[in-house]
């Protein structure tokens, strides 16, 4: 693997053989190519100096702190905005003016366990990113962190009325005036192409033609995954073609590592590394009962997330082995890039927060239950905390 230029912001690596955990098939060991070994995954560790030591210190322990191991606290002074005043947030994930009753899941503010994070301030970020573009790519989970960064950004702004909106299919953008700063969301389901043929609707692995869209940002945050595992009503696709090949179905896991190699091929290819950041927003759990309720879009009013008020514990338990196949493949891609890329690690801290997501509170027109998506305000801004103190250090 290419050694990595020292921009601040970026995450250390520290390669491990995989010794133990998660065994992939070797039919899934045959389909990377993207120039790496899968005896070996990355486990991305945020380096941030800025970051205080859990001591006070800010000593070298802040240097080494893994920002995603630590413990949900309770915490007076959240949430860090109102949603009721922010005009960005999706109705689907506005759980509060949909009827949710309890504000508990509000309150709790993400603590790493061997460092402090500064606190967000969202006037500090305006002025960074003056001039720039900050651009998430990817489903509707790329959405929930994007409406929250937009709504943290919208609070802390002088002037509110100087900050516009457009909404459209895929591009969204929120745009602070005063700062020249554009937020924006292009929404993708898969980041490879969905194309429509006479033969039907084919997800193409090796094509990524709206990639051409996303050049020019100065931080690109891309996630994909959920969207690879549905079934029946919730496929949005009828075939799957690479190459020449067009296949009814094959192994999700494998057909996610063949699209997510096209992503890494196109980001290592086209991305300018002295304009642009580049961040992976990681693997974002779900709470449903089963699979199948997740695929069918609609689970039912009971178990899953459903009145779920508490995280199931409060800390994680540092298991770096205990990881999702699809994280692996994730871990796996970033360290073959050439391209320096931060993982926003968010699975762990996120699993303990079966309490957070919309569950019935899904508005007008929901039926049955999200286990899937966050409540705004709520746990995407802990993602958005995490991904300040990432890049405060590349002044």
């Amino acid at each position: 693997m290419a050694s990595c230029p020292p921009y601040a912001f970026l995450v250390s690596h520290r390669v491990e053989t995989m010794a133990k955990g998660l065994a992939l098939s070797s039919s899934l060991r045959a389909r990377f190519r993207h120039g790496y070994a899968l005896m070996a995954i990355a486990l991305l560790v945020a380096a941030v100096p800025s970051v205080v030591a859990a001591d006070g210190s800010g000593s070298s322990a802040a240097a080494s702190c893994d920002l995603f191991q630590g413990r949900w606290v309770a915490d007076a002074s959240y949430p860090m905005y109102d949603a009721s005043s922010c005009p960005f947030v999706p109705d689907v994930f506005d759980c509060r003016r949909n009827g949710r009753p309890d504000s508990t899941y509000l309150k709790l503010r993400w603590s790493p366990a061997a460092c402090r994070l500064p606190r967000f301030d969202g006037l500090d970020f305006l002025q960074r990113w003056r001039g720039k573009t900050v651009m998430f790519v990817g489903d509707s989970l790329s959405m929930n962190q994007w409406a929250s960064l937009a709504c943290m950004l919208h609070a802390a702004a002088p002037d509110p009325a100087r900050v516009s909106f457009s909404k459209g299919d895929p591009v969204s953008t929120v745009r602070f005036e005063d700062y020249d700063l554009s937020v924006v969301l292009y929404f993708s389901r898969f980041l490879v192409d969905v194309a429509e043929e006479d033969a039907g609707r084919v997800l193409k692995l090796d094509s990524m033609q709206a990639g051409s869209s996303w050049l020019g940002a100065h931080l690109l945050v891309f996630n994909t995954w959920h969207w690879w595992t549905y079934r029946g009503a919730s496929q949005v696709w009828d075939y799957m073609q690479e190459g020449n090949r067009t296949y009814r179905d094959m192994d999700r896991l494998a057909a996610f590592s063949k699209g997510l190699s096209t992503w890494a091929r196109w980001v290592d290819a086209n991305v300018d590394t002295t304009l642009t950041r580049v961040v992976y927003q990681g693997v974002s759990p779900s709470h449903y009962m089963s699979k199948e309720q997740e695929s069918d879009g609609a689970a039912p009013a009971s178990g899953g997330c459903f009145q779920q008020t508490r995280p199931l514990q409060v800390a994680t338990d540092g298991d770096v082995e205990a990881a999702f196949p699809e994280q692996v493949v994730v871990r796996g891609m970033i360290a073959s890039m050439s391209t320096p890329v931060a993982l926003l690690d968010v699975t762990a801290l996120s699993q303990l927060r079966i309490d957070a997501h919309p569950s019935v509170y899904g508005g007008p027109g929901r039926d049955g239950m999200d286990c899937t998506h966050w409540c705004i305000a709520g746990l995407p801004d802990a993602w958005n905390h995490i991904l300040y103190a990432m890049l405060l250090d590349q002044r």
